[in-house]
């Protein structure tokens, strides 16, 4: 009886490529240090949230990923290849006070970005191609729950419309990683809860990658399938600027999917003491 080789009956699997590299990133202005020694992989498909006090650098660090920011040193990287030096298709965001055109219709204002795609010349689509955008936009608006609002102009809607629409502006694109800088700061908890539900049922439903700054401690550990906390390890009295923030906690949650409950949460708070880091939130401090 012959025994073939152990190795012929094995397949190597290799993990699948990170879809966002910080490789050494540090982000300077003049002689303020913003970011440094920032080094981190963001695998596909995953849900990552960052928090750390106001002013650490997390709205910067977003900037980075869709192009508005360049690091000083240091590279970020979109599968693999360098992020280019503006904003592009593959890269959607939405802002803490969105970031719809204001003088469009929300049906025009989630066309617009299929009108771009299909004619970037023009910047408008006729026809058959037209009457395809509409429909698709239509749907878009459907599914974030504005389908009775498609006439509406952003004056014309509350806070909470105004980001449904900004998520069906981002996401008729198709883009890989969406970026959502604290887009549910300032609601009413009902409103609040109501648009995380939404998120994370738009996460799941497509090949996506998020990456969300929140100033809410439960919120991220609710959506998140990751949550980097941000903050500086050294500080300078007499220099504040002389050093910046980098990733200080790395929590990978044990789930798939957002909307999860806040054992992780409270598991964390027995491993650490989040005084230091988390001041701006009081009702977690020990």
């Amino acid at each position: 009886m012959s025994v073939l080789p152990l190795r012929s009956k094995l397949r190597v699997v290799q993990p699948p490529a990170p879809v966002l590299t910080f490789e050494d990133v540090w982000v300077e202005y003049g002689e303020t240090v913003v970011l440094e020694r920032l080094s981190l992989q963001v695998a596909l498909g995953s849900f990552v949230t960052l928090v750390g006090p106001s002013g650490v650098g997390k709205s910067t660090l977003l900037r980075l990923v869709i192009g508005l920011e360049a690091p000083a040193r240091g590279r970020v990287l979109l599968d693999g290849e360098p992020v280019g030096a503006e904003p592009g298709p593959d890269r959607g965001a939405i802002f803490h006070k969105g970031s719809v055109f204001p003088h469009m219709t929300a049906l025009d204002n989630v066309a617009f970005g299929l009108d771009c795609a299909g004619a970037p010349l023009l910047g408008r689509l006729f026809g058959a191609r037209r009457r395809a955008a509409v429909a698709e936009a239509e749907a878009m608006l459907a599914r974030v729950g504005l389908k009775e609002d498609r006439g509406l102009y952003p004056s014309q809607m509350s806070d909470a419309q105004r980001q449904r629409l900004a998520l069906a502006q981002a996401l008729i694109a198709r883009p890989r990683v969406l970026v959502l800088d604290d887009p549910l700061g300032g609601m009413d908890p009902g409103v609040r809860q109501d648009l995380q539900e939404l998120i994370g049922d738009l996460w799941q439903g497509r090949d996506l990658t998020v990456m969300m700054v929140t100033r809410d401690i439960k919120e991220a550990f609710r959506l998140g399938t990751r949550v980097i906390a941000l903050d500086k390890r050294r500080r300078d009295p007499q220099a504040p600027g002389r050093f910046g923030a980098t990733a200080v906690y790395d929590f990978v949650l044990d789930r798939k999917s957002p909307l999860g409950m806040l054992s992780e949460m409270e598991a964390v708070q027995e491993m650490v003491d989040p005084s230091p880091l988390f001041s701006e939130w009081p009702e977690l401090t020990p």
